[in-house]
């Protein structure tokens, strides 16, 4: 089980990975997988990010099996959920976070900060050399994430550059240049 106290990430010692002992966090299991689509439906508005997660999880050249976490409520449901699938990058890969949810009755208490800084700590110990997200501008960059444009990233699609985010896993490599390319579930 991933239960990590708050610590500085080596490659970036001005932040920090937010992973609170009180949420344990750790990779989807099968037996989880109604639990995450019941979790990201009661997040969103729609269930559209629900299903996206299962489309995903049906694509073998996006889904990456250890990248899909959940963060444990005290009561052993899933409290948050956090998925990395493989995107590119001017062809080289890279991850795109996406959905991240939290319960509603467990937002704003830390499960989502668990989730998302596991989520990262695993690519980041598989040699992953980047993660994009399109995401809260004021929430992202806790975890390190810049705007994307930084490194010549852009979406497919129009966004607010500041909504656009990367973050570098893997600082000993150059970083990819050019236009995101999502898997097919996402539909862009």
């Amino acid at each position: 089980m991933y239960e990590p106290a708050y610590r500085p990430v080596p490659a970036h010692p001005r932040v920090l990975t937010l992973t609170d002992i009180s949420w344990p966090a750790r990779p989807e299991t099968a037996a989880d997988a109604a639990a995450v689509h019941a979790v990201n439906a009661a997040a969103f508005p729609t269930e559209a990010e629900a299903d996206l997660v299962d489309a995903l999880r049906a694509d073998p050249s996006a889904w990456l099996p250890g990248l899909s976490y959940v963060a444990d409520a005290p009561d052993g449901t899933v409290a948050a959920f956090a998925l990395l699938t493989r995107c590119r990058v001017g062809g080289a890969p890279a991850l795109a976070l996406a959905p991240v949810a939290t319960a509603p009755e467990h937002q704003r208490r830390g499960a989502g900060l668990a989730v998302v800084g596991a989520v990262l700590d695993a690519a980041r110990l598989r040699g992953e050399p980047l993660v994009l997200v399109l995401g809260h501008p004021e929430y992202y960059p806790r975890f390190g994430f810049v705007p994307a444009s930084r490194y010549g990233i852009r979406a497919p699609f129009e966004v607010p550059d500041e909504a656009m985010m990367a973050l570098v896993l893997d600082d000993s490599a150059p970083v990819a240049r050019g236009t995101i390319e999502y898997p097919a579930a996402f539909g862009v």
